[in-house]
């Protein structure tokens, strides 16, 4: 009878956030003509695991059944190899968004390492497909989020107030033994998020271009750690010239987090050691997650968001408020 009890309040608890139509910022698009470009160089177990099957249609089912709203599309990794490759991918994300309107936003791939072709791709997926944001892997072949090479992208990205959405690829270059070991998602993806988010403080690339916005995923990484020993270090590394002047508080200012993959009370709580609780989004990881799960775990974060006092108040604005503030 308890069980029951426990299993009826989650459900009200669901319902009761379904009305308010819940937005997803962490979810993935992956087309045929990418799958094809991956089956032909060859690269399907890139990143060590099988791409999931996907269609517009399981994925608005699901959304139906766990009441998310809306749903924020971006290329899944590997990082495809051709330009013509990603923009048929864009192109393909934003007709999804023209027939559901409602349903989907997209944050455009490009096509780098090629910093000139990846500014054309920004500059036509923003001002003619309309996305919503740019795609951002942590590297493509060995090139980091934070050198000065993407220095000119980012003033382009700047001028458009771009919204960027990360996402963790595979280390270039790897030992391979690395991934048979511990597959990249329980643990490199975590330390590739940091260690780009690093990068780009160390050298102020969000202070500097301060109309960014950026969604770092998975719950921050290991960000909450990774950030108060840089500040601690940092006097050092100055001293020794392999630094110059950090603006914490700007770049921090610019970073938002998804609570896609390990989210809990205890999490969010560290999450706020670092950021602020109008910056914290709902994010899924469809279709990397079995739809089930997605749907536990979802319900699961609506009833500790209503059990634990001191997070309560945020639970509206993790949903959706903050998405919206964000996206417009």
């Amino acid at each position: 009878m308890k069980r029951i009890r426990t299993f009826l309040f989650a459900i009200m608890i669901a319902t009761a956030t379904m009305a308010q139509g819940i937005i997803d910022v962490h979810s993935h698009i992956i087309t045929p003509e990418f799958v094809l470009s991956l089956e032909t160089e060859g690269r399907m177990m890139d990143e060590g695991f099988p791409l999931p099957k996907y269609n517009i249609e399981s994925h608005l089912k699901w959304m139906d059944e766990a009441g998310v709203q809306t749903s924020v599309l971006t290329l899944a990794a590997p990082q495809p190899t051709s330009s013509d490759v990603v923009r048929l991918t864009n192109e393909a994300a934003a007709r999804v968004k023209r027939e559901h309107p409602d349903r989907f936003k997209f944050c455009a791939a490009l096509p780098l390492p090629d910093v000139n072709a990846a500014i054309r791709e920004a500059i036509y997926a923003l001002d003619t497909l309309k996305a919503d944001g740019i795609k951002l892997a942590t590297n493509v072949d060995g090139q980091y989020l934070g050198t000065p090479a993407l220095d000119t992208l980012f003033s382009v990205l700047n001028e458009r107030h771009a919204v960027i959405i990360l996402h963790p690829h595979r280390p270039e270059p790897i030992n391979r033994q690395v991934m048979q070991q511990t597959p990249l998602a329980m643990q490199e993806y975590l330390s590739e998020t940091t260690r780009a988010v690093s990068n780009m403080i160390s050298r102020n690339v969000l202070a500097r271009y301060n109309h960014i916005k950026v969604i770092v995923p998975h719950c921050g990484a290991y960000l909450p750690l990774a950030i108060p020993r840089m500040k601690s270090l940092t006097p050092v590394m100055q001293a020794n010239k392999m630094v110059g002047k950090i603006d914490y508080e700007a770049n921090l200012r610019a970073l938002y987090y998804d609570l896609a993959g390990a989210h809990s009370p205890e999490v969010i709580r560290l999450l706020l050691t670092i950021t602020k609780s109008d910056h914290l989004l709902y994010g899924s990881d469809y279709p990397y997650v079995a739809p089930q799960m997605l749907t536990q775990s979802l319900v699961r974060m609506k009833k500790y968001l209503n059990d634990k006092k001191d997070l309560t108040p945020f639970r509206e604005m993790i949903f959706y408020h903050n998405a919206q503030q964000l996206f417009k």
